[in-house]
């Protein structure tokens, strides 16, 4: 990429992008070169936000629409920032994100663990990881186990016989990522490196030490909602539910009769998840769909459209809390839940996800971003604040390019969850 004079010689630039189901978004930042790449260093030169076309529940529908939004949204940063972007870092939130825990075994002959033995455990859980179509996105270790010995963080030059890595990766399916990155390529850019959209947003949405203790973040989006759990400091698992805030909106116009536009338009103004009360009764006036040239008002209470809301929301909640269960991870992210995304500022959206959850809930949005005005700091924009985090950090898992899918030593790899079985 070219930047403008200055840019280049003391700073690494870096463009991110999160294309969602209702908007898609490019961000390029100025990161310090070096040892000091931290979210709190980079300095935002650019953004850019257009409405997404051509995609439904995160995946390409449409190559052509997605590829407008996506080159518009990369034009408009890069014309505030002055740079032309060749690469940028991608959210994926399609494909089926799976999480899965892996143990990799390796021998080690001369009694003392090198960094050697660690890549290959690395590359032997990475190779393990996308057999059967499907694609890497993020791979953590969660632990280190030293003849059998659980709780070592960092074992290169330690003594063992046998050294154990238990990992946690992140896959999707190969043909709708295939697509997204195909729709990228087409608008004349290419994928610098790839990571699950639910840990960009977990990374901005919460704090090192609820993630330390043990969190649950869901990211509410138009269409999809997506989860991480993290604890320990680590990335536990991830998932995504099929149903976001454009489903609200959904609901009222088939209740109403509506335009999705109008339906929209009475889910912000009026639509709310606190306990009723008394302006349950106040009356709101509407047109309902084909009655443009002769419009007839009619009305419905503000009750009426809190239910509706309402309803759709605790099936969301409901859903989230299954999906944490089936995960095998509910136990450690007991502590709170964190709600982010642009469908998470309904009015009482903290108080219902608590109460469905089971546990203390908070809206949060991404860390602050030096250049990023303050009002589009927005829990809208946590996938991609934290997608600049991911970029950033190298210990994050960040996964640069297609690997090819290679086969292993059988019996090399078990699917065991043992870290998780010993470290709480």
């Amino acid at each position: 990429m070219t930047s403008k004079p200055g840019h280049q010689q003391t700073s690494e630039i870096i463009g991110v992008l999160d294309v969602g189901t209702s908007k898609t978004v490019c961000l390029i930042v100025a990161a310090p070169a070096g040892a000091r790449r931290r979210i709190d260093r980079a300095q935002l030169l650019g953004i850019g936000q257009q409405p997404t076309r051509g995609l439904k529940a995160g995946v390409v529908i449409e190559l052509d629409e997605a590829e407008e939004a996506i080159r518009e949204a990369v034009a408009q940063a890069e014309r505030m920032s002055g740079i032309t972007l060749e690469r940028v870092f991608v959210a994926v939130a399609c494909g089926r994100l799976k999480s899965a825990t892996l143990t990799a075994e390796r021998g080690i002959e001369d009694g003392l663990v090198s960094a050697t033995d660690i890549d290959q455990l690395t590359d032997a859980g990475r190779n393990y990881a996308e057999l059967h179509g499907r694609t890497l996105l993020h791979l953590n270790h969660l632990s280190y186990r030293l003849d059998g010995v659980a709780g070592a963080r960092n074992p290169c030059g330690m003594a063992a016989r046998v050294l154990s890595a238990d990992m946690h990766v992140v896959t999707a399916d190969d043909p709708p990522l295939n697509n997204l990155l195909h729709t990228i390529e087409r608008a004349y850019i290419s994928a610098a490196g790839l990571a699950p959209a639910p840990l960009a947003s977990g990374l901005a949405a919460t704090t090192e030490e609820e993630r330390r203790l043990g969190v649950l973040c869901a990211d509410i989006g138009a269409g999809t909602t997506t989860l991480s759990v993290f604890a320990e400091g680590q990335l536990l698992a991830v998932d995504a539910v099929l149903v976001g805030g454009n489903h609200a909106t959904m609901d009222i116009a088939r209740a109403l009769s509506v335009p999705l536009s109008e339906a929209e338009r009475i889910k912000k103004e009026y639509g709310t998840l606190e306990p009723g009360g008394a302006d349950d009764t106040e009356v709101i006036s509407y047109t309902r769909a084909g009655e443009e040239d002769d419009p007839l008002l009619l009305q419905v209470t503000r009750g009426h459209i809190r239910e509706i809301v309402r309803s759709r929301m605790s099936s969301l909640f409901g859903h989230v809390a299954e999906r944490v269960e089936r995960l095998g991870v509910a136990r450690y992210a007991t502590q709170r839940a964190v709600l982010t995304g642009g469908a998470s500022d309904l009015a009482g959206m903290s108080r219902l996800g608590a109460e469905i959850l089971g546990r203390p809930a908070r809206q949060s949005g991404p860390p602050h971003l030096n250049g990023l005005p303050p009002e589009l700091c927005s829990p809208a924009l946590s996938t991609a604040v934290g997608l600049v985090h991911v970029a950033l950090d190298a210990s994050a898992g960040v996964r640069a390019g297609i690997r090819d899918l290679a086969a292993i030593p059988s019996g090399y790899l078990q699917r065991v969850g043992q870290w998780l079985k010993e470290s709480f």
